[in-house]
């Protein structure tokens, strides 16, 4: 069973979740109590804390593609193109990030393996 925080990719990974769920929590939860309650208590909390994963998403993208080498104009900009994309992150981890992870974590098993 993999383990999402032994490996870059595992944390980039959790990270891109965290990201599309904060998102979620604020359109569908702050910001209507912001406008139907008259309450920007939840938007005040929740907008620096998806900030904050954003910027870590980004950070983290660019750190594990110098770290595994991946190409820019071939994986590394579609990364950072679904964080930028509302819900993008959930669609990249399904799509790319999850296929990367398995074919590296086989690739690492095949050389202990040797």
């Amino acid at each position: 069973m993999p383990r999402p925080l032994s490996s870059p990719i595992g944390r980039l990974r959790l990270l891109g979740l965290a990201e599309g769920l904060s998102l979620l929590l604020l359109l569908g939860v702050a910001v209507p109590l912001k406008y139907l309650r008259h309450d920007p208590t939840w938007v005040e909390a929740l907008g620096p804390v998806h900030g904050l994963l954003f910027l870590l998403f980004v950070l983290n993208t660019l750190r594990v593609g110098v770290e595994y080498r991946w190409r820019f104009g071939q994986t590394t900009w579609k990364v950072l193109l679904a964080c930028v994309v509302p819900f993008g992150t959930f669609y990249i981890d399904r799509h790319l990030l999850a296929p990367l992870q398995q074919a590296h974590e086989a690739y690492a098993l095949r050389g202990r393996d040797s």
